[in-house]
């Protein structure tokens, strides 16, 4: 059985914001990847605007360094369960994985999504603590909760004796003991050659290529990323590209390419074990193989967790339709939401019987929030309704998912947090305190329960919380009302522009969302009320002028700042019978019944 000797392969998993991304920028700065004069970004695999913006990946990106004399290709791939979807193709294309785990925060609720996901496919871990330079640091107790999680999720004797390094990403540190840190990656660089196996060279055998990535250029078209399982593949072969229906199409490899650092350099062959990137074929998806004429045999299908949140998108028919967006049409939003299907294999969208909406499903909110990010920043209006989680039916019974929750917040707020998320279901798992005024608390909760539920959260530990979840599992759904919004909402009465005066006779009524001099329209949410109903507001109301004029009367009035909502909040925020209106420039929340009688009715109708 002959290895690959040159060839390493491996992707870096980790909770977002253990700094996976910035250890890929080091290894690859390390590596004498750029030349001495080469003016190199950091976090640059994260390419992306919104990317950028947040600081998290979302789409998983591959590099290749050399190392000596040897190629290592590293993927780096998103934190967020909500990007599963990426993960789990990536661990088609790797023999191991490097686990990033912050030194302090320890394993969390998504190190355990990824690393689950990396033992199911038997890959072989390196452990890297990152951070080790953060002044509450505690090495030892993470190595052994990362052990305690292996032993969880059923890791092997192998997995189990897994290499440690310790690292400082972003001071450019490593070594193989927490306190002798050296100026270089070389630790990183050795642990990963001596322990991840190389892969199998059976490059005489008939060719099979996976495609596990897609990439788009104007010069080529459709470019299929993956790696070359088995064969060899070369510019200008002609091949098939086995379908999921099971038909064969035929094409031949225009262009091919190879990867070093952040470029891509064209190359004429490629052999197995290597990744590398394939043109040519305009119709090519995710999961196909590309074999020979000759012998078409294909590989097993890419399984991607299915969607667990839907919502649905419509086309924007409120009064201020068209005044910010570029495209408002239906056939535009098809058209788009059609394209990322190309790309997002996680993602589902179905029509309705209107012409003009359509059900879009996604792993959670996060996913769909950076979709609807994305065609807002194209120029694209929408409205939305409110996020429903999928029930699904297994076994004859109804299931809904279920989310496991970590919250680290000081104690005295973990009284608050557990009523409040025992009102939504929760079950709590864990609670361990860390001693110094921090707790971490473990629950299941029902996914529906945490629609909406952050902004609670945040107000409830005054800021000093900090929730992650991630998706568990399928399980029989939880009679009886779950989460939702507790107080009603204050409804602009008419079109008009908001004043100074109309606000600030609202402002004892509950918390106002919008600026004075904010165009509105009747039906457009401009507050929160105070109560659980909601209260029809004259927010436009001018104040009469007089011409008596008193000492006292003309004090300069101030007001309370608005509360501002961002696109995830503002999803989080609505009721069954809202919408949420986008457009690149404006975040509107309404009724989905702007009149005022009709509203009432529809009210009457269904009580």
């Amino acid at each position: 059985m002959q290895l690959r000797e040159d060839i390493r392969n491996i992707a870096i998993i980790a909770h977002v914001d253990h700094g996976k991304t910035t250890l890929v920028d080091q290894l690859l700065k390390y590596s004498g990847t750029f030349r001495e004069n080469e003016q190199v970004d950091d976090r640059m695999m994260d390419s992306g605007d919104i990317e950028r913006e947040r600081g998290i990946t979302i789409l998983a990106k591959n590099t290749a360094v050399k190392y000596k004399d040897k190629t290592i290709n590293i993927l780096d791939t998103p934190g967020h369960a909500d990007f599963g979807g990426e993960v789990e193709r990536i661990m088609k294309m790797v023999d191991g994985v490097v686990l990033v785990v912050d030194s302090y925060e320890g394993t969390m609720p998504q190190t355990r999504f990824v690393l689950k996901k990396a033992l199911e496919q038997k890959l072989t871990p390196i452990v890297v603590v990152n951070k080790i330079d953060r002044p509450n640091a505690r090495p030892a107790e993470v190595i052994d909760e990362v052990l305690d999680l292996f032993i969880e999720l059923g890791a092997d004797d192998e997995q189990l004796e897994f290499p440690v390094v310790y690292a400082s990403a972003l001071n450019g540190t490593s070594g193989l003991e927490a306190e002798d840190q050296q100026q270089s990656m070389d630790p990183v660089f050795e642990t990963v050659i001596e322990h991840i196996p190389a892969p199998l060279d059976n490059s005489d055998e008939p060719l099979q290529f996976q495609i596990t990535l897609l990439d788009y250029n104007d010069y080529v078209g459709r470019i299929g990323v993956g790696r070359v399982v088995r064969g060899k593949i070369h510019v200008g072969q002609q091949v098939v590209v086995m379908k999921q229906d099971g038909t064969n199409k035929a094409f031949r490899v225009t262009k091919l390419f190879g990867f070093i650092g952040l470029k891509r350099t064209e190359i004429q062959e490629a052999s197995s074990g290597e990744i590398v990137a394939v043109a040519g074929m305009e119709d090519i998806n995710i999961g196909e193989t590309i074999a020979p004429q000759s012998n078409p045999e294909a590989l097993p299908w890419l399984h991607i967790d299915e969607p667990t949140l839907q919502m649905t998108f419509v086309v924007n028919n409120s009064p201020f339709a068209g005044r910010e967006g570029k495209y408002i049409t239906s056939r535009k939003i098809e058209e788009r939401l059609m394209k990322q299907l190309e790309t997002d294999v996680s993602l589902r969208v179905d029509s309705t019987e209107s012409p003009d909406a359509w059900i879009v499903s996604g792993r959670g909110e996060l996913h769909l929030s950076i979709l609807i990010e994305n065609m807002r920043r194209e120029g694209f209006e929408l409205q939305l309704s409110k996020p429903q989680v999928i029930i699904k039916e297994i076994d004859g019974q109804k299931c809904e998912p279920m989310e496991r929750v970590q919250i680290d917040l000081p104690e005295e707020y973990t009284g608050a947090i557990m009523e409040s998320l025992g009102e939504r279901k929760g079950e709590m798992l864990d609670m361990v305190n860390h001693g110094n005024g921090q707790v971490r608390l473990e629950f299941k909760v029902p996914s529906r329960g945490l629609l909406g539920y952050t902004t609670e959260f945040m107000t409830q530990t005054h800021g000093y919380g900090i929730l992650n979840h991630t998706f568990e599992a399928y399980e029989p759904v939880i009679k009886g009302n779950v989460g939702g919004r507790r107080e009603g909402v204050l409804v602009a009465l008419e079109n008009g522009k908001s004043t100074m005066y109309g606000t600030m006779q609202l402002e004892d009524r509950g918390v106002i969302f919008i600026e004075p001099g904010t165009e509105v329209y009747a039906g457009m949410i401009v507050g929160e009320h105070s109560r659980e109903n909601d209260l029809t507001v004259n927010i436009t109301k001018e104040k009469h002028l007089t011409n008596t004029r008193s000492a006292n009367k003309d004090q300069t009035s101030s007001i309370k700042k608005p509360r501002k909502m961002s696109l995830e909040e503002a999803l989080e925020y609505l009721d069954e019978d809202e919408y949420c209106e986008v457009t690149p420039e404006s975040i509107r929340l309404r009724k989905k019944i702007l009149n005022k009688s009709e509203r009432e009715k529809a009210a009457r109708h269904k009580n």
